[in-house]
């Protein structure tokens, strides 16, 4: 089995390398298993089944949220000025026949939407801001 070095990138990208090559992960999911994108190819990972222990999970962002990987907006169900509760649905994405979502890491107020339905969006580009 071979080892990696995986260091976070924000907005749900990662750089990992073996040593010898370095390449750009993408990752998205629900906190129990994620899905990553790496090299053209989609892996789920269980993240239930490593070193048990505390581990601290924190937003990449809090102020401006992202997609993952290339994707299609195909739904926004909020508008500049509504108030968000915390897990609340805000953007919905389609990617490799996959749809994520996009949700809010606390409550808030949407101060700004950064997109529009049917625009291909790109990682790390922010799609709604709270405040």
């Amino acid at each position: 089995m071979a080892d990696f070095d995986v260091t976070p990138l924000g907005y749900g990208r990662y750089q990992v390398s073996d040593g010898t090559r370095q390449q750009l992960a993408y990752a998205t999911g629900p906190s129990t298993s994620r899905w990553v994108f790496i090299d053209g190819r989609t892996f789920v990972v269980d993240v239930t089944s490593g070193p048990k222990g505390n581990v601290s999970r924190t937003h990449d962002d809090d102020m401006g949220l992202a997609s993952p990987m290339p994707a299609t907006v195909a739904s926004i169900l909020v508008h500049e000025g509504q108030a968000v509760s915390r897990g609340e649905l805000l953007v919905m994405l389609e990617a490799m026949k996959m749809e994520l979502q996009i949700k809010a890491p606390r409550d808030g107020r949407v101060r700004k939407i950064g997109c529009t339905p049917g625009e291909l969006v790109q990682p790390g580009v922010p799609l709604v801001e709270l405040d």
